[in-house]
This record gives structure tokens, C-alpha cells and sequence, in this order.
């Protein structure tokens, strides 16, 4: 399905949502994946939404939310970790090409969650440029820990909302409302996703 003009924020979600219900009940529609939409695209873009998920090869947006080409402006980073040329990218996402919804997007399982939990309670922590990584998703889980959470669940619900709240912190352009943030959690098993937090969209509440 096309769009003839740019969804509201709430729209956008909905259409996610709504793509994902049908992921879920393996009824997928596989829309805009044509040759037609290759073609009708070639000229230039105007996606709907910006999706920053983990890179986790289990997590392919354009999959779990049964959409096609040109309708996700995707970035990834293992654990959804932040660094300049990503929030550079979300920027434009959001600032230039129109989105008016920014999605973080986590999953169950994360290994960087895990890692960072296991760095923790080891004091050691990995090498190379996974430290970083590690470093990165560190805060969530002290922050949870000093909340009283333990379930990795409850730490996957509260790295997603760091990571929501450093978006808005960091970015003139995501704060000056060129686009809401919801941050979603996606779960591996059933392949459903959940409302974990949203800024800037009104009237939607969390699970």
C-alpha cells in the first residue's frame, strides 16, 4: 500500500502495529515489494517511519512490520547504542525525508544487555570495540538494578527507555518536534511487539 500523503505520527503507528498483528498470525501481505514499487521509488524516498532497532539478525524491521521497500528508514547498532553518525542519521530520517515517528526498537535475548550484565558481575569486561558496546548499554542496567529490577525483561523495558530519553536529550531536531518517539519491545518467540514507552504521542499509552 502507498501513501498519497505523509501519515500523522499516531497513523504511523498504527500501521506498524497493525503489520506486525498480521506478521504475527503468519498472514503477512508483503506489501510494496514489487517490481512496480522498485520502480516508482527510483526517483527518491518517503518513508513513513524511522526504525532504530538492535542489529540483531532476528529483528529485520522491514519483516516483523510487513512492510516493503521505501516505507522504513532503518538504522541499526548492536543493543540500539548511540553515537554521533547514528543520531545524525535519525536526524535526517526524521528532519529531511519527513518521518514523523522515530521507533526504538528492542528484543528479549539482547546479547549487549546481556553482555553488559555479565561485565557487571564479573568486572570484566570485553575487548576490542564490543567494550563500547558494553559501555553503552551499562547505565540501563545499573539503572534498573538501583530501581530493584532484575528480570531481563524489566531491563530490556528500561534500556529502550534510556535510549528514547537520550534521543530526545541529544537531538535539537527530534526535540524541536519534527517527530514523536515510541520505544517498542519485540519478543522472539511469538514475534509481538510491545508498547514500551512514547514521547510526543498523544492519546497512545504503554503496555
Amino acid at each position: 500500500m502507498a501513501y498519497n500523503q505523509t501519515p500523522s505520527a499516531a497513523q504511523a503507528l498504527d500501521i506498524l502495529l497493525t503489520g506486525n498483528q498480521r506478521f504475527v498470525a503468519g498472514d503477512p501481505q508483503h506489501p510494496n515489494q514489487d517490481a512496480a514499487r522498485r520502480a516508482a521509488l527510483a526517483p527518491g524516498q518517503h518513508p513513513f517511519a524511522v526504525v532504530f532497532g538492535c542489529s540483531d539478525s532476528r529483528l529485520a524491521a522491514e519483516i516483523i512490520f510487513d512492510r516493503g521497500l521505501g516505507d522504513l528508514f532503518v538504522v541499526r547498532t548492536a543493543g540500539h547504542v548511540l553515537g554521533p553518525e547514528v543520531l545524525g542519521s535519525i536526524e535526517y530520517g526524521a528532519g529531511q525525508l519527513g518521518c514523523p515517528l522515530v521507533v526504538v526498537l528492542g528484543h528479549d535475548a539482547c546479547g549487549a544487555i546481556r553482555a553488559a550484565r555479565t561485565a557487571l558481575a564479573e568486572g570484566l569486561a570485553p575487548s576490542g570495540y564490543v567494550r563500547d558496546v558494553v559501555e553503552r548499554v551499562t547505565p540501563s542496567v545499573l539503572t534498573a538494578r538501583a530501581a530493584g529490577l532484575s528480570e531481563e525483561a524489566d531491563i530490556v523495558d528500561e534500556h529502550i527507555r534510556h535510549t528514547v530519553d537520550l534521543l530526545q536529550n541529544r537531538s535539537p531536531a527530534l526535540v524541536g518536534g519534527h517527530a514523536a518517539v515510541v520505544g517498542l519491545s519485540y519478543h522472539l518467540g511469538d514475534g509481538r511487539v510491545r508498547l514500551v514507552t512514547s514521547r510526543g504521542l498523544d492519546g497512545v499509552a504503554a503496555a
